[in-house]
């Protein structure tokens, strides 16, 4: 057993409490280099009566480690543990200090949580595990009230820019409600609402008003209320990273300079504020003059920004916010916004957007979930540019899963496109069977799959302006064959428990291969098979399992024999079975 692979540190995704009696232990060990895992583990007052050995399972793999988890409940809520590692004859003990090659006779040096204290549970809303979204670029989906669009608003379906503009508004989602509800999403995301210049609206003017050529406060109250009646979630998206060139707090530092009250609401490296052979004098996203970075250490920002997280939340009744450009915000900020929120609604989803390993904004003090890039990056190499095996594949996935405890994973938004990338029929070289794969893969996978307006009925584009494109709602010119996928697909997550459970098991992710098969099981006895030929060739899969099996999507039985499936798959083909 090599030891320098073998790593656990008591705390974030290796050592946490689950809820308020159990707590989950991980540890990693290199590849295929141990047989089996176990935990010895007891309450540190009472060792002697208390002390058990808990079996760990390998729920994830790289293409390094394996990762080893065992779920404790301890008696008393403390727990004193260390690690027994067996490989054939040999042995190994690990405890906090050190290895031994024989077991511990108590828990002194032993590794320690300390006790589960109701208020450190990290607890995501758990409607979201259950959260189908639907990202909805609202100046691009549908014009349903002609009166408020801007006066240079082309006609609708016209070629996208940077900047111009077709007039979709509020009252356009409300008509089309019913095919949102239809497609069985129940959750919402905008990108920005409020009043700005540009048709993205990540340059904000005013953080409580609804952008006039989208509608009012009241609009949007109507909207989130009709979603509430049937079952829709509502996020909004909120930018406290940076303001735009007309926030009114920006233009008074534009024209007073040092002298203005609000000097300090922004970080100001050099006044007057100007643009130096393309860099600002101030700091903003990126190097974007319209885009002014705000001071979030400053008193008075908090106060403001704090009072947007309520007033939305509690008088609008949104259900949660994406926050945008999160990793640069600082983390006591978000601390304090975390608490705002979550006074008024408990239930409240907050969403960072981070394209990054974010476990520091993720141990319930800060944010419930981010924006799963990493999943998103997998999925697209494996089935949308075929640039890497199933084998790598898996172990990308393995590795996501162990670099989150579990209710992270379970609340995790998992996107494959949004306003900021190329649409993913058009990463799939407008391919369809692989767009399916690459869906299918994502609405079977742990966490919230978000699906981007348009992707369901096979709209193309490239990234930024191309990937937003108006919403084509004439059915002629729309992919029926994709959004019955995408209906049928949906409609079979929200049978299936498993789909929706984080327990996912590669059972067949070979080197150098395009096949790939996986186990969905569910704590009621639910169990799902999915088989995916991310190959043009035909595949022939032979799979151990036991009993009866039918198609998820039809009912149709397939034929088994002596414990075991065999599976035929055209290239670009998949198959969904589930336990008869």
């Amino acid at each position: 057993m090599l030891r320098e692979a073998i790593h656990h540190r008591p705390k974030h995704n290796w050592s946490y409490a689950y809820n308020g009696n159990t707590i989950h232990l991980r540890v990693r060990t290199k590849k295929n280099d141990v047989d089996d895992v176990s935990v010895i583990a007891g309450d540190k007052y009472a060792w002697k009566e208390t002390k058990t050995s808990v079996p760990m399972r390998r729920f994830a793999s790289d293409d390094l480690f394996d990762y080893w988890e065992a779920a404790v409940r301890p008696p008393y809520r403390r727990l004193r543990y260390a690690f027994r590692f067996r490989q054939g004859d040999e042995q190994l003990y690990l405890t906090e200090k050190e290895f031994r090659e024989k077991a511990p006779t108590d828990s002194e040096n032993m590794f320690e949580f300390p006790f589960i204290n109701p208020v450190d549970v990290f607890a995501p809303p758990a409607w979201v595990q259950d959260a189908v979204f639907y990202q909805i670029f609202p100046e691009r989906f549908a014009n349903g009230d002609p009166s408020i669009s801007p006066d240079n608003a082309e006609p609708w379906g016209g070629k996208p820019t940077p900047s111009n503009f077709f007039g979709g508004d509020l009252q356009g989602v409300i008509d089309h409600l019913d095919y949102i509800e239809q497609l069985g999403v129940n959750a919402i995301y905008f990108t920005p609402l409020f009043e700005a210049t540009t048709n993205h609206k990540y340059d904000t003017q005013d953080y409580l008003k609804v952008d006039p050529h989208f509608g009012t406060n009241e609009k949007l109250k109507d909207l989130v209320d009709e979603c509430h009646r049937r079952g829709i979630r509502v996020l909004l998206d909120a930018v406290f990273n940076h303001a735009g060139k007309t926030f009114p707090p920006f233009v008074d530092v534009l024209e007073k300079g040092a002298d203005s009250p609000y000097a300090n609401w922004f970080h100001v490296r050099e006044f007057p504020l100007t643009v130096k052979d393309g860099i600002p004098t101030y700091e903003t996203f990126a190097f974007e003059p319209i885009m002014p970075k705000l001071n979030t250490e400053n008193a008075d920002v908090q106060k403001y920004l704090l009072e947007v997280a309520r007033y939305w939340v509690e008088e609008i009744g949104i259900d949660g916010w994406r926050l945008d450009v999160a990793n640069e915000v600082d983390h006591e900020f978000w601390r304090q916004f975390r608490k705002t929120v979550k006074a008024v609604n408990p239930d409240a989803y907050i969403l960072g957007e981070i394209w990054h390993d974010s476990m520091p904004w993720l141990e319930g003090d800060q944010f419930d979930a981010v924006m799963n890039y990493p999943f998103t990056n997998a999925v697209l190499d494996f089935f949308a540019k075929g640039t890497i095996d199933a084998a790598t594949f898996a172990g990308r996935i393995g590795k996501q899963l162990a670099s989150y405890p579990q209710q992270v994973n379970e609340a995790a938004f998992n996107l494959l496109g949004s306003h900021d990338t190329p649409r993913l029929l058009t990463l799939c070289k407008e391919d369809e069977h692989r767009m399916r794969l690459a869906a299918l893969f994502q609405l079977a996978y742990p966490g919230a799959p978000c699906i981007y307006y348009g992707d369901e009925i096979g709209m193309t584009g490239e990234g930024d302006p191309g990937c937003r494109k108006c919403m084509e709602w004439d059915e002629a010119k729309q992919d029926a064959v994709m959004l019955s996928f995408y209906r049928s697909t949906l409609a079979l997550r929200a049978r299936h428990a498993a789909l929706r459970s984080v327990d996912l098991r590669f059972l067949q992710a070979e080197e150098g291969g395009k096949t790939l098969v996986f186990e969905r099981r569910a704590d009621s006895g639910d169990r799902l098979i999915v088989a995916m030929n991310a190959g043009k060739g035909k595949a022939r899969l032979k799979l151990a399992a036991d009993g009866e099996w039918a198609n998820a999507y039809s009912g149709e039985p397939v034929p088994s024999a002596k414990g075991k499936l065999d599976l035929r798959l055209p290239g670009y083909g998949f198959l969904v079975l589930k336990q008869a």
